[in-house]
């Protein structure tokens, strides 16, 4: 079993580095749709390394893979010398459909966008950014690309949060796209001063973009009572999950099939438009068939085993189960979440259970036969590396033909809580070929003056 050693002078560290690209040139199996990723199943400690300047590309010292810095302290130029990160959910698209373009979120929610050159992983500035910096968006943190317009972002703004606003690149102006106070709920979400209402930063779409779905009606993420679905042919639908009532413009109407009372901690939309799912903290999730009333728990404690960070595709579902192994990874179709599979098999003893994974799929929301990603940390904040996959950025093969995992880098990052900046939540470029990741670059970033401890972007290059 190869052990690469993370101590040593720096000579020793440029012989590890080398032995290191040594041995990610031997395992590399030639798989596809990565062929430069190694595919064993060996423990690779990190090789130090302090973090390289902003848009100088390099190799993962460990695995080989082209990597690029995005952001450092200077980046939030709204709030200097603070963290910046990834969105959240993994069924977030911080990408355009292209790859040319992405998002990231600084301190204070600022959402700042780049341009990108996936052949090169030259970084650039935007039109309307000034050179060097980052395009700062006019929307709220959580906004999505468009899959079908390399050119527009839907999100929301401060200022009419309950409206979903579009952002053109091009000519830099918003339009509305559904104020959502004209879905007709029951009872009507109400804007304007005085009410504290608002709509979560949980905006996602189908690949056709004819879907849109938001959570609104509480404070604050956990405290919503509505999910709202906008059609652009066929006009909203909605669903109040403190009464039950589903309504709208289309589509089954009456009380979901479901008793339970709940609020929402954050929704997100298959890729064919089909289902949506509904976070509730401390729970798990439920999934609702959007044209009927039928809403189906998926609880985190038994089976059918929703425990952790999950994502959606087109039609499936990936998460860890949570038993047996931490890479005991399932795969369900929305539409029957007891029919689940693991995706990586088998699973040899000794079993391991120290890191937490986070999913992205924004591929398979094109086609779930694609490879599923993931980051993976320790949960308490610990460093060691005790066995494959601790500490990296992978993808799984998820066609049912074998049960390739392709590693790719290890993401340096540190859990410190309770700051969700120093986790390694990852965002993937539609075309499955480039992971934008946050890291605290092995705690080496600082703090800030507001007391948060610095994170940064990055991008790994997927082959």
């Amino acid at each position: 079993m190869l052990r690469i050693s993370n101590t040593g002078t720096p000579a020793r560290v440029l012989f590890v580095a080398i032995l290191s690209l040594y041995a990610t040139t031997m395992f590399a199996q030639g798989i596809e749709p990565y062929p430069n990723a190694i595919t064993n199943k060996l423990i690779y400690q990190e090789t130090p390394m302090v973090p390289p300047p902003v848009g100088m590309v390099f190799n993962d010292p460990d695995f080989g893979s082209p990597m690029v810095r995005v952001t450092d302290e200077t980046t939030n130029f709204v709030h200097p010398g603070t963290y910046l990160r990834t969105a959240a959910a993994g069924e977030a698209n911080e990408w355009s459909v292209d790859a040319s373009k992405f998002y990231v979120v600084g301190h204070g929610d600022v959402e700042l966008a780049f341009g990108f050159d996936p052949s090169t992983m030259a970084i650039s500035s935007l039109p309307g950014a000034a050179p060097g910096q980052g395009l700062q968006l006019p929307l709220r943190a959580g906004s999505a690309f468009s899959f079908v317009d390399p050119d527009f972002i839907y999100g929301t703004t401060n200022l009419t949060p309950l409206t979903i606003t579009g952002y053109r690149f091009s000519t830099a102006t918003s339009i509305p796209v559904i104020d959502t106070t004209t879905c007709g709920t029951k009872p009507p979400l109400i804007k304007g001063k005085g009410h504290s209402v608002v709509s979560d930063d949980d905006i996602t779409l189908s690949i056709d973009d004819n879907r849109v779905v938001i959570s609104e009606g509480g404070k604050d993420s956990g405290d919503h009572p509505f999910v709202i679905v906008y059609d652009k042919k066929l006009g909203c639908r909605w669903y109040n999950t403190q009464t039950g009532q589903i309504g709208g413009q289309w589509g089954a109407t009456g009380n979901a099939s479901v008793p339970d009372r709940y609020l929402i901690r954050h929704t997100s939309i298959s890729g064919n438009g089909e289902y949506v799912r509904i976070q509730v903290n401390h729970f798990g999730f439920y999934i609702w068939d959007l044209v009927t009333l039928n809403v189906t728990p998926c609880p985190e404690k038994g089976g059918p085993y929703c425990a952790g960070y999950g994502t959606m595709g087109n039609k499936k579902y990936v998460n860890a189960a949570g038993k047996v192994d931490q890479m005991n990874i399932l795969v369900r179709p929305l539409d029957n979440l007891n029919d689940y599979s693991q995706l990586v098999y088998p699973l040899n003893p000794p079993y391991h259970f120290g890191q937490s994974k986070h999913f992205v799929w924004s591929n398979g929301y094109f086609d779930d036969t694609l490879p599923v990603c993931a980051s993976t940390y320790n949960y308490e904040g610990d460093t060691e590396i005790d066995a494959p996959y601790d500490g990296e950025i992978f993808c799984i093969e998820t066609d049912g033909l074998a049960s390739t995992v392709w590693r790719f880098a290890h993401n340096r990052a540190v859990w410190i809580g309770p700051y969700f900046n120093t986790q390694p939540l990852g965002n993937m470029s539609p075309d499955g070929h480039n992971f934008l990741f946050t890291s605290g670059w092995d705690d080496q970033l600082g703090w800030d003056e507001y007391g948060f401890p610095r994170s940064d972007v990055w991008i790994v290059g997927l082959d």
